[in-house]
């Protein structure tokens, strides 16, 4: 059999004549081995002759267009097996030479991308040729107002192989304000011998189209804000603060010119509070000094001079600084009061508040002293709130401090797992006294 070239995806074929030099009629099987075997074929497959006659077969070739069938020489040998006399089976060998073609598939991810400034993409590229190639990956955008670089630039791929190439676009210049800009690019995966070629080749790759959207670094309704703040800066500047001046400075000398009208009684008042002590003072080391003989006069004066300062005493040794903690845990959807009752025969001076909805629950919570209610506030306004008085706000004995929550929905406190109630604390500061006989 002679030499014979192949195209993957064509047919060619060859020749082989059987002769039947034996004294009987034989019957010959003819099939094909080696690594032909499984694109060829012999067309007929069993022939038989007589003694002394031979006759043609068809070797038909259909290698498939596949990387599988490599190109180069390959063996191919036809089997000839008599019936008869199988011992005697001959395997005549020829030579098929498979023609190298090549296919390359390209393929870019994504094909849209959005960035300030630059945006990754991922190109992939296979070799479905049948012979290796140098693929080499190239980049072009109408403007250049791109920079396309490929990480690497060219791969080495066996038949079959497969690989994965980065490619990093870059614009060259920000947006600062405007519209977003939309930048179209190539990218063009050629073997490296045809990579200047300007005509298509065979099983070359289409470009592929991608998109890069450049957004501008700062968007338009920053500049609306900005605008907004600075008209604000100067109406206060021009309108607001000076108005604000005049006012303070009213205000100061008025209380100045009252200051000064109401001085000289106090100055009396305060020259008899301080004339006093000295009377109980000394009242109170005459009784120490005249002993038993002077009590009943020195006794009289020290309780009449030193009255106030022991009620003064009294009072402030039954008056303490007292805080209590509510703590109210709601289901959702449910509602629910939480309460610290003032202790009999005392009285409550709160000056402060605070209240924790450390989950960020979502509802309402109402506070009353009493009867009288302090504030409602919608949960999902505040984490924390606290509230201050300067003037006590009096609490009398067994009314209490209300704390009511309904909660519509709980929040995520900092586990990042969302809780199955809502869970309040409010703390309540003041002094708690005495009730006066």
């Amino acid at each position: 059999m002679p030499t014979v070239t192949v195209s993957p995806g064509a047919e060619a074929t060859t020749t082989l004549t059987v002769r039947n030099d034996g004294d009987i009629v034989e019957a010959y099987a003819l099939d094909v081995v080696g690594d032909c075997a499984a694109w060829a074929t012999v067309e007929p497959a069993r022939v038989s002759l007589y003694p002394g006659t031979s006759e043609t077969v068809t070797v038909r070739l259909t290698p498939p267009r596949s990387h599988e069938v490599k190109a180069g020489e390959v063996p191919l040998g036809v089997r000839v097996l008599p019936t008869e006399h199988p011992e005697s089976v001959a395997v005549p060998e020829a030579t098929v030479v498979v023609e190298p073609f090549h296919e390359l598939r390209a393929k870019l991810e994504p094909g849209r991308r959005r960035g300030w400034l630059g945006a990754r993409f991922r190109t992939s590229v296979q070799n479905r040729g049948n012979t290796p190639v140098d693929v080499v990956f190239t980049g072009r955008q109408e403007g250049e107002e791109l920079r396309l670089g490929f990480t690497p630039e060219r791969r080495s791929l066996q038949p079959g192989e497969s690989a994965e190439v980065g490619l990093r676009v870059r614009a060259r210049k920000l947006i600062w304000f405007g519209a977003p800009a939309t930048w179209p690019f190539e990218v063009v995966a050629v073997e490296s011998e045809g990579a200047d070629a300007e005509a298509a080749q065979p099983g070359r790759p289409e470009p592929l189209p991608g998109e890069f959207a450049q957004l501008p670094l700062l968007p338009k309704w920053l500049l609306i804000v900005l605008a907004a703040l600075l008209a604000l800066l100067v109406a206060w500047f021009a309108l607001v603060r000076p108005a604000v001046r005049s006012t303070a400075k009213e205000a100061g000398a008025k209380a100045a010119q009252e200051e000064n009208r109401e001085r000289p009684q106090g100055g009396s008042a305060t020259g008899g509070a301080t004339g006093g002590d000295p009377a109980g003072g000394q009242g109170q080391e005459q009784g120490k000094a005249t002993g038993p003989g002077t009590d009943g006069t020195g006794g009289t004066g020290g309780a009449g001079t030193g009255g106030s300062g022991t009620t003064g005493g009294i009072g402030t040794a039954n008056s303490q600084q007292s805080s209590e903690t509510i703590d109210v845990e709601t289901g959702a959807g449910a509602k629910k009061d939480g309460t610290y009752r003032v202790p009999k025969g005392k009285v409550f001076g709160v000056t402060d508040i605070v209240v924790a909805n450390f989950q960020g629950d979502e509802g309402v919570l109402t506070i009353s002293f009493g009867e009288r209610k302090i504030t409602t506030i919608a949960l999902e306004t505040f984490r924390n709130q606290d509230y201050h008085w300067v003037t006590p706000i009096r609490i009398q004995e067994n009314a209490t401090v209300t704390a009511s929550v309904t909660c519509s929905k709980p929040g995520t406190p900092a586990t990042g797992t969302q809780a199955s109630g809502c869970h309040q604390v409010l703390n309540v500061s003041g002094v708690l006294s005495d009730i006066a006989p």
